[in-house]
């Protein structure tokens, strides 16, 4: 009795299985529904077969039963274009409406953590998890307007879209950009869980400053004031980059950074000096605490907090994998839908560079520019611009009183972009939606959902503006132009925003350089040109490794789900001096460095930072297109196309695909031309 019990409920749990995860609307059922939407309708039958099809891979035995399913799918098809037409424009108003609102809800609760001036409060912390779009793709389902959307705007895969793209008019890109919104179901409660995750990792990023007034080299000298703080890794980078003007203390400036940052990413910062306990004072090199400079003792390293919630992002985003069609990974569903490029172009494209003859050229030129070899940290060579011969100080003090506050740097957005080419009707235009904020971190852009609305420009001020919170601010402002542009100018509501990130970076890049023209500095070296070159160059360099370990410990955290923390952070070390030994070594001829891991984005942003070297190669293109156009008519043209495929965006822009090798053949030009003008400077000293 008891084992034809057993048999008859493992057979019941084998059924109930099958119900809730096999394919629930059988081919009978799909075909019979077919038959009846192709009759008097002028939609193709490609389309119809498409949508009933998705529609069926979507629906589970909760939805209704076969005959539910097919009276469903003949009561809300559109059988002519003019009822498809206007299920489309009432379906954007709709979802502008919830997404414009939704969006600002979710910028008012994250203020307290985002935005400085605020007291903090532990119930900020919780409202920082909280995802109110979360249970969207539930509530749509289960009232069945996922249904309809998949029925009439079905899905398209990435080839599809490659190799159709440029036949659809912009009303067929809005319907296909219709049809990306649900090709998967993920539950509620796992949207919420990776909304806390990413949540909890971008406060703890946010916050991660380091006290440099307790920082010493081996003799006891200290080169930061108290109260001096550096969020990691932005703020340790840029006061790294900046030291390159310093011909008096730069140097150990910046081999005192690095050892922070080496003992950042192997979690071995002392706690106490974090937390600015009284009367210890830190030598990272050689990762040594003092109390009161005299006694040697020891501290709490962080306990792989780091690794922790890396941990937690991968742990929240894979429970999520079940949820699409064809066992998808977050891997391929970042490079195949997200930024709709194959992650093995992607890395062909950066190893093109980085493996490119070129690179050992610059690092040749970069060594005599500093007169010694160089060392790991000059990845971040910043003295190819010109603002590295610019006094630090005083480039502060001209900037603080430009802009002693937020309301001083507000009201100067219209004359920045008129400044880059805008009409000023334009420039009007587009500031009245960005909104100015004095940011907690190292500072961010934040679109608008609505066209209502608008978009956040956050950069840090700390007793005014200082250069890093402008050179910032204006990055940022170029993500709020895209924004504003790619909300308001597009077709249609589901073309909004760019096909994917890097080309809202790109755009951001494209201003960044322009920081200081903006204020008035001019370049009058004859070498300018090429040396801004050479620095596009060696930053893609720079940002390409760190994209390849972004993609790498991704992947290993596949093949090793069940890691803990510290066996992450040691994979993650692993990777980085891997990736540093096969594409850096050769160059600065030092193994086993680790600091290509340092990036803060690999933490709170998953898999984000590919998006930044493919910005800055679509930067350097489009950067090249503008040379003899207006800026601000072309920037209005390119991102009003919205969100096309990134192949068929760049054709359309500038005339050709995403490639290194206009970068490649622009870099050789400026180091022939360099090489031309150090060997002519030298003949006239002689």
């Amino acid at each position: 009795m008891k084992k034809s019990l057993s048999v008859f409920f493992f057979l019941f749990f084998l059924l109930f299985f099958y119900t809730m995860n096999a394919q629930f609307i059988f081919d009978g059922t799909k075909n019979k529904t077919i038959t009846e939407l192709s009759k008097e309708s002028n939609i193709s039958k490609d389309i119809i077969k498409r949508g009933v099809e998705q529609t069926a891979m979507l629906w589970n035995y909760k939805d209704g039963s076969e005959t539910d399913f097919y009276n469903f799918c003949v009561a809300h098809f559109c059988k002519t274009i003019d009822e498809k037409n206007q299920l489309f424009d009432r379906l954007a108003e709709n979802f502008e409406s919830i997404f414009g609102h939704n969006n600002r809800v979710t910028l008012d609760l994250l203020r307290p953590t985002q935005v400085a001036g605020y007291e903090l409060l532990p119930i900020d912390e919780l409202f920082m998890t909280y995802d109110i779009n979360a249970h969207f793709s539930d509530d749509m389902f289960v009232n069945k307007i996922a249904f309809v959307v998949a029925l009439n705007f079905p899905y398209f895969t990435l080839s599809e879209k490659e190799n159709n793209g440029h036949l659809w008019s912009e009303r067929e890109w809005g319907y296909v950009r219709l049809g990306d919104y649900f090709h998967s179901r993920v539950p509620a409660n796992l949207q919420q869980n990776i909304a806390a995750a990413i949540g909890n990792a971008d406060n703890y990023i946010a916050n991660y400053n380091i006290p440099m007034g307790r920082i010493e080299n081996g003799s006891n000298n200290r080169y930061w004031s108290y109260g001096t703080k550096l969020i990691t890794h932005w703020g340790l980078r840029d006061e790294l980059k900046a030291a390159y003007a310093d011909s008096q203390t730069g140097l150990i400036k910046q081999q005192l950074i690095y050892g922070v940052m080496k003992a950042i990413i192997d979690q071995s910062i002392p706690t106490e000096v974090r937390e600015e306990q009284d009367g210890f004072f830190w030598k990272p090199i050689p990762n040594k605490t003092y109390l009161h400079d005299v006694v040697e003792i020891e501290t709490t390293p962080e306990p792989n907090t780091r690794y922790q919630h890396l941990l937690n992002v991968f742990k929240a985003i894979s429970a999520t994998d079940k949820c699409y069609a064809g066992g998808s990974t977050f891997i391929t569903r970042t490079f195949d839908s997200d930024l709709e490029m194959k992650l093995e172009d992607v890395e062909k494209l950066f190893i093109s560079l980085i493996t490119s003859p070129q690179v050992k050229k610059v690092a040749e030129i970069i060594a005599k520019r500093l007169g010694r070899k160089l060392q790991p940290f000059d990845i971040w060579y910043d003295g190819f611009k010109s603002r590295s011969t610019i006094n630090q100080d005083s480039l502060d003090m001209d900037i603080r009183a430009r802009y002693p506050d937020v309301a001083a740097f507000q009201k100067e957005l219209p004359n920045i972009l008129v400044k880059l080419g805008f009409t000023p009707e334009k420039a009007k235009e587009i500031c009245s939606y960005v909104q100015v904020d004095p940011s907690v971190g190292a500072g961010h852009a934040w679109g608008a959902e609505m066209k209502s609305d608008k978009s956040m420009l956050r950069t840090r001020f700390v007793n005014g503006m200082d250069y890093k919170g402008y050179n910032i601010g204006i990055h940022e402002f170029g993500h709020n132009v895209e924004q504003t542009i790619s909300l308001h100018n597009v077709p249609s509501y589901f073309l909004k925003g760019v096909p994917n990130t890097a080309f809202t970076e790109a755009l951001a890049f494209t201003f960044q350089e322009k920081d200081l023209a903006l204020l008035g500095y001019i370049n009058d070296d004859e070498l300018a040109e090429y040396l801004s070159i050479l620095d596009a160059f060696w930053g893609c360099y720079e940002i390409m490794g760190v994209s390849l370990v972004d993609i790498k410990v991704w992947q290993w955290m596949y093949q090793n789900p069940e890691t803990d923390a510290n066996g992450l952070k040691f994979a993650v070390m692993k990777i980085a001096k891997e990736v540093w030994n096969q594409y850096y070594a050769p160059v600065f001829g030092i193994p086993d460095q680790t600091i290509l891991a340092i990036y803060s984005h690999m933490i709170d942003a998953p898999l984000y930072l590919s998006a930044y070297p493919i910005g800055q190669i679509i930067d350097f293109q489009i950067s090249n297109y503008l040379a003899d156009k207006n800026l601000g008519d072309e920037v209005c043209r390119m991102y009003a196309m919205g969100r096309v495929t990134p192949k068929l965006w760049m054709e359309r822009a500038v005339g050709s695909q995403i490639n290194t090798n206009e970068l490649l053949a622009s870099t050789q030009t400026a180091i022939d031309k360099y090489n031309e003008a150090m060997k002519a400077a030298k003949k006239r000293k002689k």
